[in-house]
């Protein structure tokens, strides 16, 4: 009798589930489980030995070769056929920050949710002559899609310094509500990456100025906004197309 598969734990699930290959008409799709998907993040993104993605995942490095294994196939398969690629089930659980053995970091997941507020109990009264500028926040990142955004980086900024920084939940708000949860918090200025035309008009419409396009350290996007040195990027849309390569 075979023993029961353990779960393997994983950081998050990730923000992008669909790819098709452009210009490939293919209806066939490969899919790719989140177990596969994180020991591919932790192995060829992040450089993490076996052994250490083993460690981090709860699991064997035996499994993990065989996780690796079977990933790369499939991704050299999607890229070679030009089929679909979907990532989607396995067998997982996403890690709550508190294991003794995970990635032996200050976890963002803890570290944020005990910082987050929510709207309504972020101070609303702006003192005159500060500046609030919200960024769509991820671990540190800015959010690549406005409309998905679970967290805004509230920054208060005066004399060209901030002055406080607070983590704002957006508490799984619908797409079209979080222009008024901005404008709510009295915010004058947005960073965020792609951003749907609707959104902007309404952000707009409320004097609330859109820097879109915008990816990397959320933290230097607002630095380098209030040195004057933040433009809008060439691509802001928001899709809920499927990602195309």
């Amino acid at each position: 009798m075979s023993r029961p598969q353990r779960c393997r734990r994983v950081c998050a699930e990730p923000r992008f589930s669909k790819f098709a290959a452009h210009g490939s008409g293919s209806s066939e799709t490969i899919c790719l489980s989140t177990d596969e998907y994180e020991v591919l993040r932790l192995v060829d993104y992040e450089r993490k030995t076996h052994e250490e993605c083993a460690k981090q995942m709860d699991i064997s490095r035996t499994t993990v070769t065989e996780i690796y294994d079977s990933a790369r196939q499939k991704i050299a398969n999607f890229l070679v056929n030009g089929y679909k690629l979907e990532i989607s089930g396995g067998n997982y659980r996403i890690c709550d920050g508190t294991a003794s053995r995970c990635c032996e970091q200050h976890c963002y997941r803890n570290n944020e949710m005990a910082a987050l507020r929510s709207a309504e109990a972020v101070k609303i009264e702006k003192p005159q002559g500060r500046r609030r500028i919200a960024v769509a926040y991820e671990r540190g990142m800015v959010f690549p899609h406005f409309g998905h955004t679970e967290r805004f980086r509230v920054c208060e900024v005066e004399d060209g310094k901030i002055v406080s920084k607070t983590l704002v939940d957006t508490s799984g708000s619908a797409h079209g509500t979080l222009p008024d949860i901005l404008r709510k918090l009295k915010i004058d200025t947005l960073i965020c990456g792609g951003i749907g035309a609707v959104a902007v008009k309404s952000l707009q419409s409320s004097a609330i100025q859109v820097i879109s396009g915008i990816s990397g350290d959320a933290d230097k996007a607002v630095a380098d906004f209030i040195n004057g040195k933040l433009k809008s990027g060439a691509v802001s849309v928001c899709s809920n197309s499927v990602l195309k390569i």
